[in-house]
C-alpha cells in the first residue's frame, strides 16, 4: 500500500509560476520605461485652442518619449520570450 503511494505521490507534476525573478524584473523595467515616455509625451498644449504653441514640437516630445516608449515594449517582449530555466 505504501509502495502505491509512493509512486502516485512521485508521479504528480510539479506546479510553478511561469515566469521567474528575472522575467519579472525586466517586466518592471519595461513598464517603468513606457511610463516615463508617456510622461515625457504629455504637455505642451495651449489653455487658449486659438494660441499656437510650438513647444508641442521639441525634440523631448516628437523624438526621446516615442524611442523610450518602444525600447520599453521592446523589453516587455524580451521579459516575456526569456527562458529562465536554460542552463548556462
Amino acid at each position: 500500500m505504501s509502495k502505491k503511494q509512493n509512486i502516485n505521490q512521485q508521479q504528480k507534476p510539479r506546479q510553478e509560476f511561469i515566469f521567474q525573478k528575472r522575467n519579472y524584473m525586466f517586466m518592471f523595467i519595461g513598464l517603468a520605461l513606457i511610463s516615463l515616455g508617456f510622461i515625457l509625451m504629455s504637455g505642451g498644449g495651449s489653455d487658449d485652442p486659438n494660441v499656437f504653441n510650438p513647444e508641442i514640437y521639441n525634440f523631448r516630445r516628437i523624438r526621446l518619449a516615442p524611442t523610450l516608449v518602444l525600447i520599453g515594449l521592446g523589453i516587455e517582449v524580451y521579459a516575456i520570450l526569456l527562458n529562465p530555466h536554460k542552463k548556462k
